[in-house]
């Protein structure tokens, strides 16, 4: 810890004291008021208007050959009248036969030739609006955040476009309502621009504003529109209103009232945006539905950890930058946890009920979310606002026994909250902002009490950059409360992020009178993220015993202090066999806080592209001896063996119909044998314009000599016995996707997964010395005298366990071998029949099961996946969006 502060109090004074601004010159273009008549966007370019406004060019390539003249030349013109701006784009091309036109779905246009506009209308030099439209027609459009580091595509504002080819090239004209921008009160306007091209062939992007690839950001270097003023302050009321019907088929159980083979609902709500000013936008959601988010992937988590999964709901991920506020830096199990993890709102409900075996429950799948509102958006004075609030139901288990229908609660009534607020200052170089959530549950039900009633947590954070951002210092930091009664604290305090229980946890005290908890965390990088091609960064993480914010936030472990480096050498110009490629460095150390050393490692890993277009990566990556806290459960730290592993990764040409990409990964420890493999391809087909396949197999191979089972009491001793075994467990699976792209309105997208697992444990071993310097000391497998397998009358199998062989068990554990089949599947229809008003046709389908059977067979595997009798889901669901 020491070393940490350290390294902070370095970092922060190296920053201040050398702190300076390189300036770089900028490009204008004069946006042309349109008199008397507006454009008609049908893509021709025949309007007077566009016969008297300046026509802007000059492009240079951004890659693959930076400053050079790209390889086809591109124009632009810009209007405007009180309530638009319009953009005409003329993509010359000496070989028109060779346009790439690719239809596909809204967002997803990008392999194809497109063209680029940046809007900074807030002209903060850190947040651009992003309208892009291939040759086919498809939109794509998001919002660029932090000077481009954070993209956005959920962002679908309402825009309008027409493309056309001809001997020429391919024209885009674009009108963009004022209403979908966000910008000041102003007579006269001032705008960040950047106009882009990509030219699909060539695998080459060409700017107007020319940005150094060397740059430590984007949207600040871009150029500047002037001209527009006098325009209409936006009246921005949108409403989008929906209705579904849902039916849903599954098998038949007889004797269940709550399983008779089909259910269905029929549903409304209302989504809203409301601009409060010009610059602050007001979201709404009233009784959302998402039946038309793709499903999770599938899996078999055997760790004491929470899966991420990313956020997937339109609501929640658009905008989701703007709250963002992770506690970590780069990538790796840190780079998730963050103060705001939206999926906690709508969750699973928390309480799982007990049942009798003449007992049949009805437990819904997800917390029904009431209501919920978001407001957004950026001041003139450089103040960036997010607050969210939103309510959740009380849910009930309809539980039915010997004819009586009772309700359980499984849910409370429960709000959420978060704010985030940041300050711009000295032109977007330097940043200071906080956060704040909240979660409250009405509990009324003592089954409840495990859940807390209260959770809090807090941040500031700090940003500075320098020398034309290419460097830079950041600091962000947390605190966490947590409040309920005894049980809900004590939940807390035993849970995998914390196990105060460990017996050898000589710095926490487990307090089962505890009504509330307390902790922080924080990290903090600095160094050269740009300018030249070498980068570098310092960077430290904590995060105190008592941190939680597992109730809106993601939380992986507390109790961890991590520092690390990072060096990298880049090459964005072709040289030797390669387009680009680029080397990585990295060393890190983590700690507890008793404290003690509890990791080291260290990696070389690399990426690139050839002049061919094939692209690689690949890395080596060495870990020491490890203390783990957590893989026996709230048992001692036990020490595990240091591990080479490597990963790599090949793909082909992207640019041709067909291409595919292969990789791997593999880990072996230095003793016990344990080691793990994953291998997987991916394979994409065009074989026209408006159909795209893809099939991405994959096949994993565990095998760990030390995999946690069980803990059981010893019978006589009274002592806690930590189970582990050597599993061997395989995983095979395919994700595939079919996408029928009839217009760019209109698509039809297919996903589905098999997953079939299976896992077998063996050599069965009791933990004896967690620490011991020798590996075979620290436990001790159980001899075919001591244990013995046994079948219940049931069927049910258990493991025995005689330590004195005196002919009576003295502890047992269920048997744990295991088959896991699941397929998931979505197809959906949709079809935006006006400008922001959607129709979804969508079936889902899933097969689910699990056997103790611990065989591994990918063809009895998928026979028996699809012998398993599905869950079908049919719904439609139509929303119209109008504004006031």
């Amino acid at each position: 810890m020491k070393f940490l502060w350290l390294l902070l109090w370095f970092s922060a004074c190296f920053c201040f004291l050398f702190s300076q601004e390189k300036r770089v010159e900028k490009r204008t273009y004069q946006a042309t008021p349109v008199n008397p008549h507006s454009p008609q966007i049908d893509g021709k370019l025949n309007d007077a208007i566009w016969h008297k406004t300046a026509v802007a060019g000059d492009f240079v390539q951004y890659e693959p050959n930076e400053g050079q003249p790209p390889d086809q030349n591109t124009t632009f013109q810009i209007a405007y009248d009180r309530h638009n701006i319009y953009f005409a784009i003329r993509a010359h091309d000496s070989e028109p036969e060779k346009i790439v036109r690719r239809v596909a779905r809204r967002d997803q246009g990008e392999d194809a030739d497109v063209v680029s506009i940046l809007i900074d209308s807030y002209f903060d030099k850190r947040t651009a609006f992003e309208f892009t439209v291939n040759a086919a027609g498809v939109k794509i459009d998001g919002i660029w955040a932090d000077d481009g580091d954070m993209k956005d595509y959920s962002w679908d504002p309402v825009w309008y476009v027409a493309t056309s080819q001809d001997s020429a090239g391919w024209i885009a004209e674009i009108r963009i309502p004022f209403n979908q921008l966000r910008f000041g009160n102003k007579e006269e306007h001032v705008w960040g621009l950047e106009i882009g091209r990509y030219l699909h062939r060539k695998q080459e992007w060409s700017l107007w504003q020319p940005v150094p690839q060397e740059s430590g950001g984007f949207v600040s270097q871009i150029g500047e529109l002037h001209g527009i003023s006098g325009v209409s302050m936006p009246r921005r009321i949108e409403l989008l209103p929906y209705s579904l019907g849902q039916v849903e088929f599954s098998q038949a159980e007889a004797g269940n009232p709550f399983a008779d083979g089909r259910d269905g609902k029929f549903a409304g709500g209302l989504d809203g945006k409301m601009g409060l000013s010009s610059d602050l936008t007001l979201d709404f959601t009233v009784n959302p539905d998402f039946g038309q988010v793709e499903a999770d992937p599938s899996e078999v988590n055997l760790t004491a950890f929470e899966t991420f999964f990313q956020e997937k709901r339109p609501f929640f991920i658009e905008g989701k930058n703007i709250f963002n506020y992770n506690l970590g830096w780069g990538d790796g199990s840190f780079s998730q946890e963050t103060l705001f993890y939206s999926r906690r709102i709508g969750r699973q409900p928390h309480h799982d009920p007990d049942l009798n075996d003449d007992e049949y429950a009805d437990i819904p799948h997800n917390t029904s979310i009431i209501s919920a509102a978001k407001l957004t958006g950026k001041t003139r004075s450089g103040f960036s606002i997010a607050v969210l609030d939103a309510v959740t139901a009380r849910e009930y288990a309809s539980i039915y026994q010997n004819g009586q229908t009772r309700g359980l609660e499984v849910e409370p009534l429960s709000n959420y909250f978060v704010s985030r607020l940041q300050k711009d200052y000295d032109r977007g170089n330097t940043s200071l902002g906080g956060i704040v959530t909240a979660t409250h549950r009405d509990i009324n039900e003592t089954h409840l009490n495990f859940l807390t009633k209260a959770a809090y947590s807090g941040g500031l954070d700090f940003s500075r950059q320098w020398d034309n951002k290419n460097y830079m210092f950041n600091i962000r930091t947390a605190a966490s409360r947590i409040e309920g009664g005894p049980e809900a604290i004590l939940e807390a305090q035993t849970a995998s992020q914390r196990y105060f229980q460990r017996p050898d946890a000589g710095h926490v005290t487990l307090d089962s009178s505890r009504t509330s908890l307390n902790g922080h965390a924080g990290s903090f990088v600095v160094g050269k993220v740009g300018g030249g091609h070498w980068r570098y960064v310092a960077a430290g993480i904590w995060r105190s015993p008592g941190f939680e914010v597992n109730d809106l936030g993601y939380l992986r472990k507390a109790d961890r202090a991590m520092a690390y480096t990072w060096i990298a050498y880049r090459e964005w110009n072709p040289r030797w066999i390669f387009r680009r490629f680029q080397v990585n460095f990295n060393l890190w150390d983590g700690w507890n806080f008793a404290p003690e050393r509890i990791f080291t490692g260290g990696n070389i890993n690399g990426n690139g592209q050839f002049k061919n277009y094939w692209g690689f990566g690949a890395g080596i990556n060495r870990e020491s001896a490890e203390l783990r806290d957590s893989d026996l459960r709230g048992g001692p730290m036990m020490e595990f063996p240091g591990a080479w592993s490597n990963w790599y990764n090949i793909f082909s040409d992207e640019r041709k119909k067909l291409r595919f990409g292969f990789g791997g990964y593999n880990y072996l420890s230095d003793e016990g044998g344990s080691r793990y493999h994953d291998i997987w391809l991916d394979l994409n087909w065009r074989p026209d314009n408006a159909l795209a396949f893809f099939a991405g197999p994959f096949y994993r191979y565990n095998k760990d000599n030390l995999q946690y089972v069980d803990t059981q009491t010893h019978a006589t001793l009274g002592q806690e016995r930590y189970i582990m075994a050597l599993i061997e467990q395989e995983t095979f699976g395919v994700q595939f996707r079919i996408d029928l792209s009839i217009a760019p309105n209109l698509t039809i997208q297919y996903y589905g997964q098999p997953f079939i697992s299976a896992g077998k444990y063996r050599q069965f071993k009791r933990v004896t010395e967690p620490r011991s310097a020798n590996y075979y000391e620290r436990f001790q497998v159980f001899s075919d005298e001591e244990i013995s397998l046994r079948t219940l009358d049931g069927g049910d199998k258990i493991y025995e366990i005689d330590e004195n062989h005196d002919g009576s068990a003295d502890y047992s554990f269920d048997y744990p071998d295991f088959n896991f089949w699941e397929f998931r599947s979505n197809l959906v229809v949709r079809w935006e029949y006006l400008p922001g008003s959607t129709l979804y046709l969508v079936w889902t389908q899933n097969r689910s099961d699990d056997a103790p059977y611990g065989d591994f067979s990918v063809r009895q595997g998928f026979k028996n996946l699809f012998s398993i009798y599905p869950d079908n889901v049919f719904l439609i669901k139509l929303n119209y969006w109008f504004s006031l």
